[in-house]
This record gives C-alpha cells, structure tokens and sequence, in this order.
C-alpha cells in the first residue's frame, strides 16, 4: 500500500451526549471517499475485504449477529440499514463502548461518518483525563487511512509488518502526531481549556509513537 500523502479523518467531532439513559463521551469522524456507496458499504460490512484493510472478522455479521475482530473488540450488532447505516457494541478489555456508522451520497462521492460512544465510569474517566479524545480518534484515523489506501487499490492488503514498519517511521510520527494535535482542536471546540487539549494530544501523540516514558 502506498502511504504517500496519507490521510485519516477529514473532519472531527467531539461531544457530550446521552446513550441508553447514561452520560457518554462521543468522538466522531467523517471523510468522504471516491467510491459509490454500495461499494463503500461492502468495504465495510464484508467479511472477506476488511482483514484486506483492518484486521480479520469472525461471526455473524448481520442484524443481533455478534462479531469478534482479531486481536480487538467484539460486540452484538444492534442496528442494521444496508447501505447506510449499522450500529454495534465495541467490547473489549472487559469495557462496552458503542459505535455507529452513517454513509451517505454526497456530490464527490460518499461520506463515512463513524461515532464511537463512550460512558463515564471512573476507569473510562481516568483514562480520559490523560489522553483525551484522541487515544480514540488516532485509533480511528489509521482505520480510516487503511480504508482509503483499500478503496484505491482494492486487490492490495494491509501488511501488518510495513505497516508497523511506517508507523515507526519519520513520517509515520509526522502523521500520528498530526492526527492527534487534531483532535485536541475539536476537543477545544468543544469548550476543553487549550492547554489541557494541548497536553492531552501530546500524551496520545507519545503513546501511538512509543514515546510515552521518553524523557
């Protein structure tokens, strides 16, 4: 896959909402692909293309069906519209979060919109406080950059040792980095103060480069 001018998220979001009755944290994503919508939609839901730019998918993927990704988060899938829209708990490391996901035609193409909920607990809290939204979003970002590298070349699969190999790289940094300074905006769009944005996108930023205890 060729990582030349990568791009992740076009536009973010971050919000305070309520999900079955309880408080959550949303962090949300949006770019828009040079793809028709049916084959964005399979790009996403089909269990045979997203291990080409994610990670290998297990179950039932279909209406109250439960997946598990490989080496991830699985979940029940509790909403399903083809091809525009399908919700899904996230369950991993013994926490449940949630996700949705929107495509919509758009003139240039067809725009993702995927929002990850997340509850106020205290371990969920404690890890907000220090990272922010974008230990979330840079998570999201990659997925999104893996997606559309797919899109244009849909015969190609994610090599998980370049990848990680990129990642590592000045430029892989560059991009991570970038990623997380920019949620640290949307977080102070939100009305976070700037220099608690700031640290936080620092802190995600030297946890996904491997920085974290560098002096």
């Amino acid at each position: 896959m060729d990582y030349n001018n990568p791009l992740g998220v076009e536009y973010r979001v971050v919000n305070d909402g309520e999900h079955l009755g309880q408080p959550v944290r949303m962090v949300s994503g949006a770019r828009t692909y040079d793809a028709d919508i049916d084959d964005l939609w399979d790009a996403v839901t089909n269990p045979e293309r997203i291990p080409r730019w994610f990670a290998p998918v297990t179950g039932r993927l279909e209406l109250n069906g439960d997946y598990q990704i490989e080496g991830n988060a699985g979940g029940r899938i509790t909403h399903c519209e083809k091809p525009t829209a399908f919700d899904l708990t996230w369950e991993c490391g013994g926490n449940t979060s949630w996700v949705t996901v929107r495509l919509e035609t758009v003139d240039d193409g067809t725009r993702l919109t995927l929002a990850h909920l997340m509850g106020k607990d205290a371990d969920s809290e404690a890890h907000w406080k220090k990272y922010g939204p974008g230990a979330t979003g840079v998570g999201w970002d990659l997925g999104f950059l893996a997606l559309g590298l797919h899109l244009k070349d849909v015969e190609a699969i994610l090599n998980e040792q370049d990848h990680n190999a990129w990642l590592a790289s000045e430029a892989g940094k560059v991009f991570l980095k970038g990623c997380a300074e920019a949620w640290g905006h949307a977080h102070v769009e939100l009305g976070e103060a700037q220099e608690v944005a700031v640290a936080m996108a620092r802190a995600t930023a030297a946890f996904y480069c491997g920085e974290e205890h560098a002096s």
